[in-house]
């Protein structure tokens, strides 16, 4: 997350650190996605006047297309 930013609360995975690079780790009911399966994960943030996006996502080590 860009500097100035924080997670303030969050669903579906647990968020570490709350600010900086940020990991979402998944929770033991959603640990295992089945073939045609999806789960929501979420999360809520403040800032202190900077509202940039993050630069890249990653998933399971492979950048993700950012929009």
């Amino acid at each position: 997350m860009p500097a100035g930013q924080t997670i303030t609360s969050g669903w579906g995975a647990t968020y570490t650190p709350t600010s900086g690079r940020v990991t979402a780790t998944d929770l033991s009911y959603n640990a295992v996605i089945p073939a045609q399966g999806s789960i929501d994960i979420g999360f809520q943030a403040a800032h202190t006047g900077d509202t940039t996006r993050p630069e890249t996502f990653t998933l399971n080590g492979s950048t993700c297309q950012t929009d």
